[in-house]
């Protein structure tokens, strides 16, 4: 009970910080009401993190769930080494972001190691800064997380596959299913539990991205990676915004809760 009620105050003192115009340090505090809030409604950076966000979720959902998939069928079919392939798999996934930011922004650099291997295989064409264009900057970000997350998805996935019965598998067969018709009709119903659990915790996990984009680009350049999460920090702790921040973190609430409700509803649904 004092955990819960620790939890609700903080969400309470968060949303009476969002009605003030403070640094976090001042002792005066100046009450502006709901100014935070239609300020971050009229903010274009506020649009563009919560746009990244969506294009984020939905790009690294699809990509993760048919990778996923893939090698959790891959693993399944007994390939020689398949307990070293699951470490190679599982590695990223225990690294910490911290670790591996300055690794990334050496590998995505001007002159860094992707740019050199396109050179040396004859596409030196698409050799570019990476991660110093908008264009660009957004995809390495994602394709960051994939690499770091796939890993937890397979693991998932193949537990999932372990569970189906042998039997069912080898009756299909028997009737003369082909290999996709087993893994259209017998394989994924079967992991539609797996992937409506991935769904909820993708989508937590974009709302709350913060230290992969906050850490290799900081946001840039021009905001082109910017997330809620690396938004709500800017303003709080680097310009001391801390009203302002402590409003679009209220924003954020609502928008998981919304989520959480609309995921709710469409899982009741389908069991129905």
């Amino acid at each position: 009970m004092l955990v819960v009620g620790l939890l609700y105050y903080c969400i309470g003192y968060t949303g009476y910080i969002s009605t003030l115009t403070w640094n976090g340090t001042d002792i005066e505090k100046l009450h502006v009401g709901l100014a935070n809030y239609v300020a971050a409604l009229q903010d274009p950076v506020f649009w563009k993190a919560l746009f990244h966000t969506v294009v984020y979720f939905v790009t690294t959902f699809v990509i993760q769930t048919a990778l996923g998939v893939f090698f959790a069928l891959l693993l399944h079919s007994r390939v020689r080494l398949g307990a070293l392939y699951k470490i190679i798999l599982f590695v990223p996934v225990v690294l910490a972001p911290a670790v591996m930011a300055p690794v990334f922004r050496q590998v995505f650099a001007a002159d860094g190691q992707f740019n050199f291997v396109l050179d040396h295989i004859g596409l030196s064409s698409l050799a570019q800064p990476w991660l110093a264009q908008s264009s660009t900057a957004l995809p390495v970000i994602m394709s960051i997380t994939i690499w770091e997350w796939t890993g937890l998805t397979f693991i998932l996935y193949y537990a999932a596959m372990g569970q189906i019965e042998p039997e069912m598998l080898e009756a299909a067969r028997l009737d003369g299913a082909g290999n996709g018709r087993v893994l259209w009709s017998i394989i994924w119903p079967s992991l539609r539990g797996t992937t409506t659990a991935l769904l909820m915790l993708s989508a937590i996990s974009a709302l709350k991205t913060f230290d992969i984009p906050y850490l290799v680009t900081v946001g840039g350049p021009n905001y082109s990676t910017e997330f809620l999460g690396t938004l709500i920090y800017r303003q709080s702790i680097p310009q001391s915004n801390v009203g302002y921040g402590a409003a679009l973190s209220i924003l954020l609430l609502i928008l998981a809760l919304g989520l959480a409700i609309v995921l709710q509803l469409v899982g009741r649904e389908r069991k129905n």
